[in-house]
């Protein structure tokens, strides 16, 4: 893990006290633990394989820790800190936003599936995305894979965080909206008119029965391409977690490492 962004990191994990009276075993460092989650995002490897030799500590161990740091919000502080700088380094564009979404196979089933209409109606889940123009992630949502795209176009809306990282107002939502046909129905047009300032001005949604070649797609694409950037990841290919808190978990933390790549990036270049 790069020293930068163990630096960001470091700050926001919760702080656990230990007993005098009860010591126990010493915590195993939290810089390795997270290494550790790191490698199972990326690799896909079960917890139980997880190979210690490399310092990481037991399988149980990192899968205990991103349980508790989630629930602390540390993965959602993290993903909302990377966004404020990206946005002080001009990194983030909010003239416009794409919504899509992405099936996957659940193995194990129980909270956040359903029957999925791409896999013959075994157990599945979606994972729905809200990028700014450049294809940055903004929010994510995971729902069953039998919930209709449409049912997630507001809660993407109102899940983007007020985004800091420059003086005056926080940057809160795009001006425009850009989705494909799953997203067609009047009545969600009308909502995300709606919407309290600041909202989408006008939402572009492409309407069912009309030929491909709408130019939308010039706008759309960057969320296609979001979605694999974290399906790069092989761990979000597949949902191997029953614990839908745990797999949500591992998606923001992929959103947040996408944020990181694009920072690095523009670090570097300078």
């Amino acid at each position: 893990m790069d020293d930068e962004l163990w630096g960001r990191i470091e700050p926001l994990l919760p702080v656990i006290p230990r007993n005098p009276r009860r010591p126990g075993r010493k915590r195993l460092d939290s810089r390795r633990v997270l290494c550790g989650i790191q490698f199972v995002l990326y690799s896909g490897i079960r917890w139980e394989f997880l190979p210690r030799e490399l310092g990481f500590g037991s399988g149980m161990t990192c899968w205990r820790r991103p349980r508790d740091w989630n629930e602390a919000g540390v993965w959602q502080c993290l993903h909302e800190l990377l966004l404020s700088e990206l946005w002080a380094t001009d990194l983030l564009d909010f003239s416009r936003a794409a919504v899509d979404s992405s099936h996957i196979r659940a193995m194990k089933g129980r909270p956040a599936t359903g029957p999925s209409p791409m896999g013959r109606g075994r157990a599945g889940s979606k994972h729905h995305l809200i990028v700014e123009a450049h294809g940055i992630p903004l929010a994510a949502i995971t729902t069953g894979g039998n919930r209709d795209d449409v049912t997630q176009l507001i809660p993407l809306i109102q899940a983007v965080p007020p985004i800091r990282g420059k003086h005056g107002q926080p940057l809160r939502r795009p001006r425009y909206l850009y989705a494909d046909r799953g997203y067609d129905h009047e009545v969600h047009r009308d909502k995300v008119r709606g919407l309290q300032h600041p909202a989408p001005r006008t939402p572009h949604l492409a309407r069912r029965g009309t030929g491909h070649g709408s130019g939308l797609g010039v706008y759309r694409w960057v969320v296609e391409g979001a979605i694999a950037l974290l399906h790069w990841f092989r761990r979000l290919r597949i949902r191997w977690e029953i614990r839908d808190d745990i797999h949500h978990a591992f998606v923001t933390l992929g959103c947040a490492a996408v944020c990181w790549r694009r920072l690095r990036t523009a670090l570097c270049r300078e």
